[in-house]
């Protein structure tokens, strides 16, 4: 059937665009053609939204976009766009709310119809192909769709017209602060341990994590419990946190013989996971994970954080050192396939290590989840050992031997595919990863990596005006970036700065922060739209506050301004991190798990931040010594030279090898001249 069709998906690059290409469907991009198209011919538009990794995505594309019958009907009767929600997550978000307006939920593929002005009036998620628990079929949802806007066009465009002020009007949140009036923050002591006590009721205190299955990571949770840990001594906090890590490391969310995560858990204890690998969720575990390791030191984490950017580095970077978006979840049809494993292939391939092997990775005859095996963890390799009176070391090298065996024969299966574009938000968090990774662990390849990626993202992302695109590949960068892109870049810019001691990126963030206060601020509320002020292809522009799968562009940027503020004292940039801040301390006391970027920004304001310079001429050698301790609310710069861009370096010239200076609540501390004294004081 493939040969047979071709449509006009086959010029886009998105992998997910391109596999629908050869569909009897007449799909169009998004854009002007499309939407010009549909005025014309006064026909609905039918908009398709999914991702290269998204299982059901792939069984509605079988069982009905690959049917000619349903794909006459969809041709006859509609203009059919096609999106990746991750090129476009700008119309993914409007249509999304679109349909949880409409049917109280959502999810992928999400289908919705659209009037020919682009305004949503009907949607869902998966349909069948044929009537299926209490479901309509894809086809009577056509015919229904197609019924009604022939013969009651004037209710369903009224109906649109309702729903898209619905979405306007719930795009207005935030205060309008008068004129000149000063900004006072009312978070408290209180405030944090409300916000602490509502997480861990949430918290699953025996597998880790928060809430019921489906599970997903929350490292913005986990990243709030560490902090609170460290500023208030919460020992509730720290175990959450750390038992939480513990059991995905142990997991079969965590790949256990390829290193990296899968995206979220099907159960409680993290057994099963769905099996795709998303690029973000492995920069923002290594990123949580590394301050872990910060404050306990535990070899663990140390050894997963490696193994999590060899996964990386192995199955996920560019030849150009860019990184890839997503792995799938399927391969051979069959989700999981390339990783799970029957108890026969183990025994044949380990021989007389498959025993143990086994008891300590959970595998056995006809297998520990839908007939097959995944590797699962329950105990220390210290404590299962000790158990069976086996030598500690002999038994790290009989794993480490059985689990390379594994790996090079699963390395011969059929793989996953692989969404090879390359966004910039979701590799500016790989970038900040690598960053505190470096931070913690001083491994000098993280580092020179780091830098040389962010040398990427410049050269292929950002235009020669000066704006920046979302998307690349096979050369092409395109669609202009959102806010997420430039919140995410921001921070990876602030990060590299820290470890490198190069103001070049700070200066570079600041010019940032300019062009999104320019572009996509919003002047009354003070929070940003998700899109450019010229970007004229959406029906409205939304304001997103929520951390989702990926930190709320609105929150990072609150923190990025509250740190540049500091560094170029810019007290109307503080004022406006203040003032978001505050704006919705109401729901992140309530709400944690949905505002955990936003309840972190809320323990900066309460506990400050501690400014540090390191000047002289080995303040490079000293610089890893510093940033390798854990100082979540750190400001940090460093440099040989007494550059006038930065107030917290001026006049900090030294006669000393290295002189280290701490500023706390506008106070400074006499300097320090050995790495010693600076971390007894720090």
């Amino acid at each position: 059937m493939h040969s047979t069709h071709t449509n006009r998906l086959i010029e886009e690059t998105s992998p997910y665009l391109l596999q629908h290409a050869h569909n009897p469907v007449d799909w169009y991009p998004w854009g002007e053609e499309a939407l010009q198209k549909a005025k014309e011919a006064d026909k609905p538009i039918l908009v398709s939204i999914g991702y290269a990794a998204c299982h059901w995505c792939h069984v509605m594309e079988r069982e009905s976009f690959e049917d000619e019958s349903t794909a006459t009907m969809m041709n006859e009767w509609f203009i059919n766009i096609k999106i990746d929600r991750e090129e476009r997550p700008d119309l993914d978000h409007i249509y999304m709310d679109a349909v949880q307006a409409i049917t109280g939920s959502g999810g992928w593929p999400l289908n919705v119809f659209l009037t020919p002005e682009a305004k949503p009036f009907y949607g869902g998620t998966y349909f069948p192909p044929v009537r299926a628990h209490n479901r309509a079929s894809w086809k009577e949802i056509l015919e229904g769709i197609h019924k009604a806007y022939q013969e009651k066009k004037q209710e369903i465009l009224s109906q649109a017209e309702n729903l898209t002020e619905h979405l306007q009007s719930a795009n207005k949140f935030g205060i309008q602060p008068s004129a000149g009036e000063k900004i006072h923050t009312a978070i408290t002591i209180t405030d944090l341990e409300m916000i602490t006590q509502n997480l861990l009721q949430t918290a699953d205190t025996v597998w880790g994590g928060f809430g019921r299955a489906p599970k997903f990571p929350q490292t913005f949770s986990i990243q709030y419990l560490l902090r609170q840990y460290h500023f208030t001594k919460n020992e509730a906090a720290l175990k959450q946190a750390l038992l939480s890590i513990d059991k995905m490391i142990d997991g079969g969310i965590h790949d256990q013989l390829g290193g990296g995560f899968s995206r979220y858990s099907t159960d409680n204890e993290w057994l099963a996971p769905h099996f795709e690998k998303m690029l973000y969720d492995n920069a923002l575990l290594i990123s949580v994970i590394a301050e872990a390791y910060q404050i306990t030191g535990h070899q663990h984490y140390a050894n997963t954080i490696k193994a999590c950017i060899e996964f990386i580095e192995r199955e996920m970077t560019s030849e150009e050192g860019g990184f890839y978006s997503a792995l799938d979840a399927d391969s051979e049809g069959i989700e999981g396939k390339f990783y799970t494993w029957s108890f026969e292939e183990i025994n044949d391939l380990l021989n007389e290590d498959a025993g143990i092997f086994c008891k300590y990775y959970q595998i056995v005859k006809g297998g520990n989840w839908e007939h097959t095996n995944i590797l699962w963890v329950r105990e220390s390799v210290e404590n299962f050992a000790n158990e069976h009176q086996l030598d500690q070391i002999d038994f790290e090298n009989l794993l480490a031997r059985s689990k390379k065996i594994l790996f090079d024969t699963r390395s011969k299966r059929i793989r996953p595919a692989l969404d090879d574009k390359i966004l910039l938000g979701w590799n500016a968090l790989m970038n900040t990863a690598y960053s505190k990774a470096y931070a913690a662990l001083g491994i000098a390849t993280y580092k020179e990596r780091a830098i040389q990626h962010m040398a990427f993202m410049v050269q292929q992302f950002q235009q020669s005006e000066g704006s920046w695109r979302h998307t690349y590949k096979a050369g092409k960068a395109k669609q202009p970036a959102f806010l997420d892109d430039y919140a995410y870049l921001i921070q990876a810019m602030i990060h590299l700065q820290e470890i490198t001691g190069d103001g070049s990126y700070l200066l570079k963030s600041r010019e940032l922060v300019e062009l999104l206060l320019l572009h996509f601020s919003d002047s009354e509320t003070g929070f940003f739209y998700y899109t450019h002020d010229l970007q004229n292809d959406v029906i409205l522009r939304k304001k997103e506050i929520y951390d989702g799968a990926t930190p709320s562009g609105n929150a990072v940027m609150a923190l990025n301004l509250y740190y540049l503020s500091k560094v170029f004292e810019r007290r109307d940039w503080e004022n406006l991190s203040i003032r978001l801040t505050a704006s919705l301390q109401d729901s992140i006391i309530k709400y944690p798990g949905s505002f955990g970027i936003w309840a972190s920004i809320c323990q900066l304001l309460q506990f400050g931040t501690v400014e540090i310079a390191i000047t002289g001429r080995e303040f490079a050698q000293n610089l890893q010594k510093a940033i390798k301790n854990y100082i979540p609310n750190k400001i940090i710069q460093s440099g040989e030279t007494n550059p006038c861009n930065f107030p917290l370096l001026a006049q900090r010239e030294t006669e000393q090898s290295v002189a280290f200076y701490i500023c706390r609540n506008n106070t400074c501390l006499r300097p320090f001249y050995k790495i010693e004294d600076f971390l007894a004081n720090v």
